[in-house]
């Protein structure tokens, strides 16, 4: 008997929690983004918002990937964040958008309005349905990183909704943007979603029909567009301190009989457009194989690649200054006749479009977005144009004498400025590295630059051509193995072993007064950016994950206390709080029992963990 009741409670409530459910059906998740770690997934669920049924897209993500809320902060007009109901039998309302949050866009170098990670918007029943109904909701956009943004997309998500239980569905709460900034939700009924998979010919047609929808122009606007970006090149701060370097370069080329002078105009504007032809195939290369939408910005946001740029100038800036002379073989010279002369323009104008990536302009970055939405074809093609639009002015002037006869006479002023510009490279390779680097990379590609220029000067000024063979072989492959070996000391990011993360705090005395009147210990680590010693300890010790873990379990306040000005708090205080004479590396650990233990100078970190070992287990 107790058997059948026990039976027929459990099937009284299964049919409870059936009718709790009926109509609550959930859809299949559908990402919608993805870049390596960084995701964006949706799915839909029945909900209600002030009593009202209707649909809710709920989107779970990570914190960096994000959607666009506002159009007019989009890299482009009318990429922001749009849904698109349909149902056979179903009319829907206008969407409610929660309230964006800001994000700080390094290109744009200001806050936009965006959604990340986990938000949901609500799309109301303008008629609930009498029945089941197949909701389909497209939703378009553009997703970005922090470091890149990915091609736009246009997906589906689908889900069956059944009124029966409205009354029972999930009550959101959220803040709303204001009413008048809510995107237009399509009101009009639509056939039910096929259920067979779509072609690929089909997914193509609807990709290309997102992207037109999203960009109002012709193709033939954004092309001249294209050109107009490049021509604005020119006027960028990047590029304004090499332009006396170029025209050096082309009136040198210019004093040359019959037509060097259009021979070298044109190698200056093909070496500019090959630059774009090369980033316009690298761009379809990681757009074919990622989905990822780049923009000469990104260049920067990689540290492997401002060192490349970084030691490419610095090399330019010791040509400048004759440390290396740039020139064919006499072999191939002797052939070629002025191919040399022209090889090395050409490089200028490469090397100018180099230089042009970091402040690419507002112009360019919207033309580069919409070219690498476009076919292959004519993205290769937009990119390309904007290197026309940058060597055009330079083609112009090559070609009218009059122009270049009116700059003054080679003379001793064009060795004076041909040295100053040296310079000049030099100022801008730093200005590069000390903007776009970490800090604690900075100072080895700045020691390794030191390195590079004495491995150039060894292979260009310690032997000549009269040099017998022999010894040009051995100084210039010490050389060699110089700046290889330092290169491999230096350039290298040091990585971070898996679980040896410590959360420091920056150095506060009140906060590490609060630490010790609650008896928990604190680990001060006393550093400085200018410290060799400081940075043998992190690596030897505080990036060990026994050191790491042990920290975390003993709940240590781990302190990063900066000394590296004079006037900084923590240098005041390691001397009249903690007793020391003002030297770095020291560890100061301060126990609950009211103790101190110091660690000075180059340490081992059995000689932390066991002091850390004696501690009581953290609360």
């Amino acid at each position: 008997m107790n058997a059948t009741k026990h039976v027929l409670v459990c099937a009284v409530s299964i049919a409870c929690f059936g009718a709790c459910l009926q109509g609550a059906e959930v859809g299949d998740a559908v990402e919608i983004a993805r870049y390596v770690d960084e995701f964006s997934r949706a799915h839909l669920e029945p909900a209600r918002m002030n009593d009202q049924p209707g649909l809710a897209v709920v989107f779970v993500g990570t914190d960096d990937l994000h959607y666009y809320a506002k159009s007019e902060t989009a890299p482009a007009p009318d990429f922001d964040l749009k849904v698109h109901p349909a149902a056979d039998g179903a009319t829907f309302g206008q969407a409610v958008f929660p309230k964006w949050k800001l994000f700080y866009d390094l290109g744009l170098e200001k806050e936009i309005e965006v959604y990340v990670g986990d938000f949901t918007i609500f799309i109301p029943f303008a008629e609930v349905p009498t029945q089941p109904v197949d909701v389909t909701v497209e939703i378009t956009g553009l997703a970005c990183t922090s470091e890149l943004c990915l091609s736009p997309f246009a997906h589906k998500v689908t889900a069956t909704i059944d009124p029966a239980g409205a009354a029972t569905w999930k009550e959101l709460a959220f803040e709303a943007r204001a009413g008048s900034e809510a995107p237009t939700v399509t009101a009009a009924p639509a056939k039910p979603t096929v259920t067979a998979p779509p072609s690929d010919a089909d997914t193509q047609a609807q990709d290309a029909a997102a992207r037109q929808k999203v960009l109002p122009y012709g193709m033939g606007i954004y092309f001249v567009l294209a050109i107009l970006a490049g021509i604005s090149i020119n006027l960028m701060p990047c590029v304004l301190p090499v332009i006396p370097l170029i025209m050096m370069r082309l009136i040198d080329q210019s004093k040359r009989p019959g037509g060097h002078r259009i021979a070298s105009g044109l190698a200056f504007s093909i070496g500019v457009i090959l630059f774009f032809a090369a980033f316009a195939l690298v761009s379809a290369i990681i757009n074919l194989t990622t989905g990822a939408v780049l923009d000469l910005n990104s260049l920067f946001r990689y540290p492997t690649a401002v060192i490349v740029l970084f030691l490419a100038i610095v090399f330019f800036a010791l040509a400048m200054l004759d440390v290396i002379v740039l020139s064919l073989p006499s072999s191939v010279a002797g052939k070629q006749g002025g191919g040399s002369g022209l090889l090395g323009t050409a490089g200028m104008g490469f090397f100018a479009g180099v230089l042009s990536t970091p402040c690419s302009g507002a112009l360019l970055g919207f033309v580069l977005v919409w070219a690498q939405t476009q076919p292959l074809l004519v993205s290769s093609v937009a990119i390309v144009l904007m290197g026309v639009g940058m060597a055009l002015p330079y083609a112009v002037i090559v070609s009218i004498p009059s122009l270049l006869d009116r700059i003054p006479k080679p003379g001793t002023w064009m060795e004076i400025f041909k040295k100053s510009t040296g310079f000049l490279l030099f100022l801008i390779a730093a200005k590069l590295t000390l903007a776009a680097l970490p800090k604690d990379r900075l100072m080895n590609v700045l020691m390794y630059g030191i390195v590079f220029s004495f491995c150039v000067w060894m292979w260009g000024k310690w032997v000549g051509f009269a040099t017998p063979p022999a010894k040009r072989r051995l100084v210039r492959g010490i050389a060699l193995v110089i700046a290889i070996g330092a290169g491999l000391w230096l350039l290298p990011a040091v990585a971070t072993p898996e679980g040896a993360t410590i959360q420091w705090q920056d150095y506060n005395a009140d906060l590490i007064g609060s630490a010790t009147s609650q008896k928990r210990p604190v680990v001060i680590k006393f550093t400085a950016d200018w410290c060799t010693n400081c940075k043998v300890v992190e690596r030897k010790v505080y990036r060990d994950p026994e050191v790491a873990t042990l920290i975390e379990q003993k709940n240590v306040l781990a302190i990063k206390a900066d000394t590296t000005l004079i006037d900084y708090p923590a240098t005041v205080d390691l001397k009249g709080q903690y007793g020391e004479a003002g030297n770095v590396p020291v560890t100061i650990i301060l126990l609950p029992d009211g103790t101190r233990r110091k660690l000075r100078g180059i340490f081992g970190k059995d000689a932390l963990i066991d002091i850390l070992t004696t501690l009581p287990e953290g609360k």
